[in-house]
């Protein structure tokens, strides 16, 4: 630890190490998740991707990477699925959080499912030292959705 003589405090850029487990960051981050996995590859099918959101330390390689996809599952392939996946990278160790519901769910159960993963992802990127803004975004009606209203 590199000491500033003046103050006797350490140094900003002095290297903090800590002993964490996949079982840890799954308990603190994906404790909301349907589903939890680790790994040594990713599960995420880019040819199904529609977001991407990733924060990366170039320095170790460790990244924390938030997608968004859509896929249908053999069993049920009249049911489309969203997923948004927060795929945490340590190292060799891949820790990833699934946030799934049905593409036809309520709207309310997609903000739910968003803001748990979104969450998630913002407090996962302090393990690498980045911070997460917020941003807005404007979504086009979809008209078959929205109920007929008729005048008696």
């Amino acid at each position: 630890m590199t000491l500033d003589r003046d103050t006797g405090e350490p140094d900003w850029d002095t290297p903090l190490s800590l002993t964490l487990t996949p079982a840890l960051l799954i308990h603190a981050l994906m404790s909301t998740a349907s589903a939890v996995h680790t790994g040594w590859s990713s599960c995420i099918d880019d040819s199904l991707v529609i977001t991407n959101q990733i924060a990366m330390d170039d320095q170790s390689g460790h990244y924390v990477r938030l997608v968004e996809q859509e896929f249908v599952e053999d069993d049920q392939p009249d049911m489309v699925w969203h997923d948004w996946t927060l795929e945490l990278r340590l190292g060799s160790v891949l820790i990833t959080g699934h946030w799934q519901c049905p593409a036809s769910a309520h709207p309310s159960e997609w903000d739910w499912n968003a803001r748990e993963a979104e969450r998630a992802f913002e407090h996962a990127c302090v393990l690498i030292g980045r911070r997460v803004r917020r941003s807005i975004q404007v979504e086009e009606p979809v008209l078959e959705d929205i109920p007929r209203v008729r005048r008696h």
